[in-house]
């Protein structure tokens, strides 16, 4: 058995290697060709290469799993029609301990998959943007900016601030700062703007050229001043933290799962919608599952005759159903967002069913073919 075990490990993991380096080859010529219409406008053709290969981390993770099923339908397509898999089945390789072999095999591909998910791409997709910025000038967020929300008890009572962020520059700092304060009966009480800004590590704002405005009584009473002063720099206290404003400004997928479930539970805290990025943890959390799912959804491959067609059509399949997996992926996560649906329902549908399609192709070719 560990010689099976071994054949059937080196030619899968030969084979997922092959795919994956295609399917990467393919994505960074894409990303680099994207990012060759930007030179010029700050970028040159080294930067546009630096960037493309910054991407390939996150196209890594979301390719694995694919690249893992074509890879794996590829090995066992070609030992079946080699006759050797039938050899190993007349040899005592039961469907049941093929399954359990390839199971073991997909729990590694699954923890590569979460290393490379969790660790690795948040690493390079915030130098990646960090980078980008540099290049042009700066990250803008859209035309209303990222907004923050907190409360907190202060001398003067409950306050609750709302703080928009228009962009951020090439070294991680804020731009276009804008912080809103009200009381505890929903009046405004003052604002501030700020050229930039940056959050330490105790969550304190340090904010350059700072512009405070105060409506002393919220500006209810007759003989109540408006005051206006200008301060060059400006330490804000604050409990959002330096990982809060990254989750809100940097894109989801700088983020790890542990980020996206402070992130979550702190948009709960605030009364904000949090289903976007609940939604995005429990896909996160669940995605190098889909390698078990998908390894599993391979093996049936290996029961079909080889008159049933060649190892091209085989493959032809596995893509096929890679990429209505993808699809079907980002198509549940839309639609819940959509219906409101529970968040980890949302993510868990699409391994469910392909998991029950693998099982029924495995029954129907194993057991009763």
């Amino acid at each position: 058995m560990k010689t099976v075990r071994r054949m059937l490990y080196r030619d899968i993991g030969a084979s997922v290697a092959f795919v994956a380096t295609a399917f990467l080859s393919l994505s960074f010529f894409i990303d680099f060709v994207d990012e060759l219409q930007k030179i010029g406008r700050g970028y040159s053709v080294w930067r546009a290469i630096f960037s493309s290969l910054l991407e390939m981390p996150g196209n890594l993770y979301e390719l694995l799993p694919i690249a893992v099923l074509i890879g794996t339908i590829y090995a066992l397509a070609r030992l079946a029609q080699s006759s050797e898999f039938t050899i190993l089945r007349t040899g005592g390789l039961s469907p049941a301990r093929a399954l359990r072999l390839l199971s073991v095999l997909a729990l590694l591909f699954s923890a590569i998959t979460f290393a490379v998910g969790d660790y690795l791409v948040p690493l390079t997709e915030r130098q990646a943007v960090l980078l980008k910025a540099a290049f042009v000038g700066g990250h803008k967020l859209g035309a209303t900016g990222a907004w923050l929300k907190e409360r907190r008890q202060t001398d003067q009572g409950e306050r609750s601030y709302s703080v928009n962020v228009s962009g951020i520059d090439g070294k991680g700092n804020l731009d276009g700062i804008r912080i809103f304060e009200f009381g505890a009966d929903g009046r405004h009480l003052s604002r501030i703007v700020a050229r930039a800004g940056a959050v330490d590590k105790d969550a304190t704002w340090t904010l350059s050229d700072a512009e405070i405005t105060t409506w002393p009584g919220a500006g209810l009473g007759v003989g109540d001043q408006v005051e206006h002063r200008s301060v060059p720099t400006l330490r804000w206290p604050s409990t959002l933290s330096a990982g809060v404003v990254s989750a809100a400004v940097l894109p989801l997928k700088t983020m790890s799962t542990t980020e996206l479930w402070r992130y979550s539970r702190h948009l709960n805290n605030q009364e904000q919608a949090a289903q976007r990025y609940q939604i995005q943890f429990w896909k996160k959390a669940l995605y190098p599952l889909a390698c078990i799912v998908l390894t599993a959804l391979a093996l049936p491959f290996a029961y079909l005759h080889a008159r049933g067609g060649g190892i091209s059509l085989k493959v032809f399949g596995g893509i096929m159903l890679g990429i209505s997996f993808v699809l079907l992926n980002n198509l549940a996560g839309h639609i819940g967002m959509l219906r409101g649906w529970t968040p980890w329902i949302v993510a868990a549908t699409p391994s469910t069913f392909f998991l029950l399609m693998s099982l029924a192709a495995f029954a129907w070719l194993v057991r009763y073919r």
